[in-house]
């Protein structure tokens, strides 16, 4: 696997998990009060980032049951961001880290046969 190709998914699945997050983001914000992320975030933003992953897998190609490995990963600095006041800080860390996760995945041989940027 090239390192071209491993540069298009990272930045593929990075930017996918990006929007989607955003997108999810902005709906549950538009629909539930503040109080309910005060309440139930700690469970929420976890969850819709998982789904926000499985939707990104699919379309760069990967295997789900890994990729969510890695979203939850990667989603690990951002509790200390959280925990700090940097929410949205460490959400942009974990889009990084995710989308590189997603990179290493395609280049290992064993997932070379998933999608278009196999060679």
């Amino acid at each position: 696997m090239s390192a071209t190709t491993s540069f298009r998914v990272f930045w593929r699945a990075a930017s996918i998990q990006l929007i989607a997050v955003l997108l999810l983001a902005g709906a549950l914000g538009a629909a539930l009060p503040h109080g309910f992320f005060e309440d139930y975030g700690w469970i929420a933003g976890p969850l819709s980032w998982m789904l926000c992953a499985a939707v990104t897998s699919w379309f760069v190609r990967l295997p789900v049951g890994p990729v969510l490995v890695g979203a939850a990963l990667a989603g690990l600095p951002s509790i200390v961001a959280v925990l700090v006041g940097l929410h949205w800080e460490g959400a942009l860390l974990a889009v990084a880290l995710f989308g590189l996760w997603c990179a290493w995945l395609r280049s290992q041989d064993f997932y070379a046969d998933f999608g278009p940027d196999r060679q």
